[in-house]
């Protein structure tokens, strides 16, 4: 009668060994083989919570997929010039601010020296009026109409003034000092700059007026009044083709 022998726990155990060493080394092969931050064919799978997997973040020494390292920023690095092309450049730039120096003072050459107030109809002179002597020349127009400077100057009064409402009062070029009576609003402040032509007030109707109008006078230095348009005639302003007398 054929007996058969069962194999031996020592032969299952050493069986056992090996394909537990086989596996080991595979998978060691298997990641040596394999670039570093290179990508990976397994399965992703959430977590219980239902969030969805995240991507590996890539070491800050990764390498592209030929092995080298990413390229590093460019860096601008300032330019100086120098030898005969520093010594033209800087010839350009000084003929190009000459040039402008040049351009700025023929403007300002050209530029008008002298500006009749405002436009509207001048409804009364200097001389008598009413029994009295009337110093300014009078310019209606609607309220808001713009006043500007008649000569380059520096404002020395801005605000209200008794008899005229409002005024502004500009320290003119020549010396002589230019009322501006009756305004509705001062565009400018005192110790302020202004150029002939500038807006520097509003036509208005304020203090003793009969009606929206200018009313202009001009100051010599003594305090004496001058007849404000033989002052702009003096000038070369006369009085302007809508200004009807």
């Amino acid at each position: 009668m054929a007996h058969h022998r069962k194999p031996s726990v020592r032969r299952e155990r050493t069986l056992s060994v090996s394909l537990a060493l086989g596996a080991v080394f595979a998978a060691a092969t298997t990641t040596a083989g394999a670039l570093p931050g290179e990508s990976r064919d397994v399965e992703e799978v959430a977590d219980p919570a239902g969030t969805p997997p995240t991507d590996p973040i890539p070491a800050a020494d990764a390498v592209d997929a030929a092995g080298l390292l990413p390229p590093a920023p460019a860096q601008i690095l300032p330019v100086v010039a120098t030898g005969p092309g520093a010594e033209l450049l800087d010839s350009l730039r000084r003929a190009t601010v000459r040039d402008a120096e040049r351009a700025a003072a023929e403007a300002e050459a050209m530029r008008p020296r002298t500006f009749f107030p405002v436009s509207g109809t001048v409804t009364s002179g200097f001389g008598p009026r009413w029994g009295t002597t009337h110093y300014g020349l009078d310019i209606a127009n609607t309220i808001g109409t713009p006043i500007v400077s008649v000569t380059d100057g520096t404002v020395i009064d801005a605000g209200p003034a008794s008899g005229f409402g409002m005024w502004v009062r500009i320290l003119q070029d020549d010396g002589t000092i230019g009322v501006f009576g009756h305004i509705d609003q001062a565009l400018v402040s005192v110790g302020q700059r202004v150029s002939a032509g500038e807006t520097i007030a509003t036509v208005g109707n304020r203090g003793q007026s009969t009606g929206p109008h200018l009313h202009y006078e001009v100051w010599q230095a003594d305090g004496s009044k001058t007849a404000p348009m033989a002052w702009l005639n003096a000038r070369g302003i006369g009085l302007p083709s809508d200004a009807a007398v």
